[in-house]
């Protein structure tokens, strides 16, 4: 029997329908910021590349087969769907356009920026010619960016590094930002870029590019780039004695120790620092581009933050920054997920709104279609959420959006302080390096609720991710954050005074610190317990008693594209099986074997291992998995041994790297 409201409840869902509606359920990012759909005509492939929003309007995308389309009613104003008309084809895989100001377009290929004019106006080009032009060795992974203009005239663009199982420099130039001049005039600007697919300027001139993870790359990461700066892939540097050149460092000047980048910029001075890191799988997997917001209100209560956007896991994450004894540095957050494909361009419209370009072909996303463009509008309302985290001499300092309940703020069971860092080596990647929780001294509460200063117990570590959860922290209407975490990035502790916390602070959190050790204890026994269980399911040697060897060798390879290059084994029922696992893809992927329908409950699990996970290989302490490989570099194989299932079915394998398992999936057939 449905429960029927009284007569005061029904006033207050006339009165106030989100936030009764809300009261009634968990708020979701959609209430807050609207996905709206372009409709794209099937004939038409819009592997987008990049977006130009034009003076009148319209919006320009260019696309990965070579072609420049304009939209007209991207707004779908009225009842009246986009049209869309071609303005250029036959360009090599542009991933960069741009509306120059003068009235013609800029557009980023392979090798060269091409100019793009219309001279009669009927919206189809007439004239291509190059405005610069770059040398190319071949190389599949030679991509092109660009251009950005600047405030003076100028242009930036950024060209990716080659991959030969590692990244290279192989044509000039690769791994550099360039600065070209409004005459085609080039200055090499900053190198040690590796896939610099996102990048920007900031109302104040501040330059910023955003990194995928890979080789010399940790985790995806947002640095700031002045004039010669060394963003941290030496590839580049191959370059760095050429006339104009803004450094000499050398390639070999670059050590490959596995200590903290923020350990070895000390020594190498070119060296710059992420501003913020964005830790891998727990934020996103493969970062692309960014906006600031620049709407004055109309996007949100986010005004100055940037919006950054995650081609594997097809989101937007949230950048607030601030600059503390002259260096950059701040938090990310979740923002809002669910887009249809992999996020490759944002750009502002006219209202407010976002658009988002999508592509997937070849850099598979969570989002399932191939290729879109989508546009994120707010609603008007006010998301509960940390709006921003800085940096305070003792600790840090959460605002929000919303003044909130102050006997849960205060508590400091409301929060929790974790900190942690990544290798800087030649290695793809990094696992998660010297992970330690922060004790919480006490919290104060700001007169007007909306904000609480976090006093550490300890030290804060310059130089680390700081992980800051407060999903204890209610609004004063009673609603949860509707994103309770976000990492910060502490180049460098603010200076100032240490605030002296009440007596009642102090001694609750004394108490809460106590049962903090307590449960953290817990936890790691926990964890230890887990990968002692996840190992198990992993030999790598033959058993002593298979004296006669395998009964049956099985070889698994991987394509780009999360993709393994089959989708379809088959074993016979409780025989001995060698599997060879080789990665040949550029990036790190495992090979785990599930019970039959477990391949998506597994790779669910293994997203929600945080912090644990590349400790476990991204593999969960499930009675779903039978057997599994670690997680392999790129380029390299791992052999396991194991008995097939005795019982016939359909089993499964996956890779269960957070962001792959939805898409590299097969079928293990155990038969009679």
């Amino acid at each position: 029997m449905k429960k029927l409201l009284t007569l005061p409840g029904l006033l207050l869902a006339l009165l106030f329908p989100l936030s009764f509606a809300l009261a009634q359920r968990p708020a979701t990012e959609e209430d807050y910021y609207r996905i709206v759909t372009l409709p794209i005509p099937e004939t038409i492939k819009l592997e987008v590349g990049g977006l130009a929003p034009l003076p009148d309007g319209r919006l320009a995308v260019c696309t990965r087969r070579g072609e420049v389309w304009i939209i007209s009613n991207p707004y779908m104003q009225g009842s009246r769907v986009p049209t869309y008309k071609k303005f250029a084809s036959g360009l090599h895989e542009p991933l960069g356009l741009m509306w120059h100001p003068k009235g013609y377009f800029l557009c980023t290929q392979r090798g060269e920026v091409t100019k793009l004019v219309d001279n009669d106006g009927d919206d189809v080009a007439d004239e291509y010619s190059s405005f610069y032009k770059w040398p190319l060795s071949g190389n599949y992974h030679e991509y092109s960016y660009g251009p950005v203009l600047l405030p003076d005239g100028d242009m930036i663009i950024t060209l990716n590094l080659d991959w030969i199982g590692y990244g290279a420099s192989l044509a000039k130039w690769r791994g550099w930002m360039l600065k070209l001049t409004e005459n085609g005039e080039m200055t090499p600007w900053a190198t040690g870029l590796r896939s610099p697919a996102g990048f920007g300027i900031l109302h104040d001139g501040s330059i910023f590019y955003t990194e995928n993870q890979g080789d010399w790359v940790g985790s995806g990461r947002m640095t700031n780039l002045t004039k010669g700066a060394f963003a941290g892939n030496p590839a580049g540097l191959r370059w760095s004695g050429e006339p104009g050149s803004p450094l000499s460092l050398k390639p070999e000047e670059v050590p490959s120790t596995g200590k903290p980048m923020f350990e070895v910029a000390k020594t190498v001075k070119e060296l710059k620092v992420p501003a913020v890191w964005f830790p891998h799988t727990l934020m996103g997997i493969s970062t692309s581009d960014f906006k600031e917001d620049t709407t004055k209100g109309a996007f949100g209560p986010f005004a100055g933050q940037l919006f950054v956007g995650d081609q594997g896991h097809s989101k937007i994450m949230r950048v607030a920054l601030e600059k503390v004894n002259g260096e950059w540095q701040g938090a990310c957050f979740p923002f809002r997920e669910g887009f249809q494909s992999g996020i490759i361009r944002t750009v502002w419209g006219q209202d407010g709104s976002m658009f988002v370009g999508m592509t997937s072909r070849g850099w598979a996303a969570t989002g399932k279609d191939p290729y879109g463009i989508q546009r994120l509008v707010w609603t008007g309302k006010m998301p509960f959420e940390m709006k921003t985290i800085t940096s305070k001499p003792d600790g840090f300092e959460v605002t929000f959006t919303a003044p909130v309940d102050r006997k849960a703020a205060e508590s400091p069971e409301s929060y929790s302080l974790n900190s942690f860092t990544y290798k800087y080596h030649r290695t793809y990647g990094s696992p998660i390096e010297n992970a330690r929780p922060v004790p919480i001294r006490g919290v104060v509460v700001a007169p007007d609720g909306l904000s609480a200063r976090i006093v550490a117990d300890t030290v804060l570590r310059e130089g680390y991710i700081h992980e800051v959860k407060a999903e204890g922290v209610r609004s004063a209407s009673g609603m949860p954050l509707l994103h309770s975490v976000g990492y910060y990035t502490l180049n460098a502790i603010a200076p100032g005074e240490k605030l002296t916390l009440p007596a009642r602070a102090v001694a609750m959190a004394k108490h809460d610190h106590a049962e903090m050790m307590a449960t953290e204890k817990k936890a790691a026994a926990t964890t230890s317990k887990n990968v002692k269980s996840v190992n198990a399911k992993r030999t790598v040697a033959m058993p002593a008693d298979w004296t006669n060897g395998a009964d049956q060798t099985l070889t698994v390879g991987t394509k780009p594209g999360l993709k393994f290059d089959t989708d379809k084994l088959e074993v016979k029922a409780g025989s001995r099986i060698k599997l060879v696992f080789n990665n040949n893809d550029d990036m790190l992927h495992n090979f785990v074997i599930t019970k039959p329908g477990a391949a998506n409950a597994v790779g669910d699990a293994a997203l929600r291992l945080n912090l644990n996970g590349p400790k476990m290989n991204y593999v969960p302490a499930t009675p779903n998995v039978l057997y599994h490989t670690n997680i392999l570099q790129p380029e390299t194989s791992e052999t396991i041994y194991f008995l097939a299932p005795a019982e016939p079915g359909d089993y499964q394998f996956v890779c269960s790297f957070p962001g792959h398992s939805s898409l590299m999936q097969g079928t293990l057939k155990v038969v009679k």
